[in-house]
């Protein structure tokens, strides 16, 4: 009588890939590429394109013979079609046989030029008919049938990678192998010939195939090499402009403030404008001096650890405009549309454009009066500065234009547009365009 206890458990093995041995893998993974080579889209069109002229060669040869030297690799392809109809032509005729062993291979060699897989097939394909249908002479392959196959795999192997050379080598030898087996005729067989001479062939092919791929990847690492190492260069010189950048103004701008703050103690009873407008140069001087060493600190040293300070936004801009009002530019700020809160960097860049656009009016145009307009629309936000010809005695101060450009850049590199010209009545506009999606806003505003 059998109870539960002896009844043993079945045990359930299950196979996984990584289990199975190397010699399996390597098996499943030699199919798939020859599956992906030769099965998979055997006839594809590939038309083969023309051959580049500006080789060493083609290159100093006439205009019209530079044309047809591109393509030398079809009239190549042609010759050795032609050629392998004049092997089979035996002077009988138009028969079967010389249907099979001339036209047909040579179908075979002009189908490269647009299937060249496919052709390789119908090359294979054809070369046991050929010999079956009347054909007495060299076996398993008829001398066109030797010269076709080989130039069909010749092409093939220029066109494709270096394993589909391998793959049409032992499918030629299966056929060789089973034509000398099954279809035997009593004949000695020149498949050793071919397999010696297309292992040649193919072997040079490869080789080429793998050394040109090498010269174009060592010429691709080069190019790359010199790009980064332009970059880096660019880079180090930046870093030594900016440093020296952060010197020299730091140590100018220390001096403003230092100057400013002292200034109303050499008069004696300076006026409450004097003193206010001292104290507006040390602010500003303070100010941009600490701006200054927040983004030019980092390439002062590896080591420099930036302020935890907050960026500057739109909500900011009172400050700025009561700053500039008291450097003398008068402002008139209008803003229009639902005001909502805007991505980080669209924020600061609004805030620096409008920023730069003041400073050029305080510079360029002294007396002047500014307009800014802020628009939020549904696609983005939308920023005017207009200010109006200069007036009174101070002349201006010339300028080189990196301003506009740092606006230009801030735009362009958040996908915007900007125009910056002068007014008719001798002033000067800056007005900008940058795109906000909705999605940006929503998730702006949820954080």
């Amino acid at each position: 009588m059998l109870t539960t206890a002896c009844v043993r458990p079945l045990t359930v093995l299950y196979v996984t890939e990584t289990n199975r041995s190397p010699e399996y893998r390597l098996a499943v993974g030699a199919l798939s590429g020859l599956r992906q080579d030769l099965f998979h889209d055997a006839f594809a069109y590939r038309p083969l394109p023309r051959r580049r002229t500006d080789g060493p060669i083609a290159r100093r040869l006439p205009g019209r013979l530079r044309d047809y030297a591109a393509w030398t690799p079809h009239a190549a392809v042609g010759v050795v079609a032609m050629f392998t109809v004049l092997l089979a032509y035996g002077g009988d005729g138009v028969g079967p046989a010389f249907v099979l062993t001339g036209f047909i291979p040579a179908a075979a060699v002009v189908m490269t030029l647009l299937r060249p897989v496919g052709a390789f097939w119908l090359s294979l394909a054809s070369t046991p008919l050929g010999v079956t249908s009347g054909y007495y002479g060299d076996w398993p392959w008829s001398p066109s049938g030797f010269v076709s196959h080989l130039a069909v795999m010749t092409v093939v192997a220029l066109r494709s990678r270096p394993r589909t050379a391998a793959w049409m080598w032992l499918l030629t030898a299966g056929y060789g192998v089973f034509a000398e087996v099954v279809l035997a005729r009593g004949i000695s067989s020149n498949t050793p010939e071919m397999l010696f001479v297309a292992a040649l062939v193919l072997l040079v092919v490869t080789v080429g195939q793998v050394r040109r791929e090498a010269k174009e990847e060592v010429a691709a690492q080069q190019t790359v090499t010199a790009v980064e190492r332009d970059k880096r260069t660019l880079l180090e010189e930046r870093t030594t402009i900016a440093r020296e950048l952060h010197d020299v103004v730091a140590h100018h701008m220390s001096v403003v403030a230092i100057q400013a703050e002292a200034a109303p103690y050499r008069v004696e009873n300076p006026p409450p404008e004097l003193e206010r407008a001292f104290a507006t140069i040390r602010e500003n001087a303070v100010a941009a001096l600490t701006e200054l060493r927040r983004i030019l600190g980092v390439v002062r040293a590896e080591d420099y650890q930036a302020p935890d300070a907050p960026q500057p936004v739109l909500g900011d801009l009172d400050s700025l405009l009561a700053n500039v009002s008291e450097a003398g530019l008068e402002t008139e700020k209008t803003v229009t549309g639902a005001v909502r809160t805007l991505p980080q960097g669209v924020e600061l860049s609004a805030y620096r454009i409008i920023q730069e656009a003041l400073s050029n009016a305080l510079r360029h145009a002294p007396g002047a009066t500014a307009k800014i307009e802020i628009s939020y629309v549904l696609g983005g936000l939308g920023l005017r500065v207009v200010n109006t010809a200069p007036r009174g005695l101070v002349k201006p101060s010339p300028g080189a234009g990196h301003g506009i450009t740092g606006m230009r850049e801030r735009v362009t590199m958040l996908a915007g547009e900007m125009t910056a010209q002068p007014t008719q009545d001798g002033g000067y506009e800056v007005t900008a365009f940058i795109p906000v999606a909705a999605a940006e806003t929503a998730s702006e505003e949820t954080s």
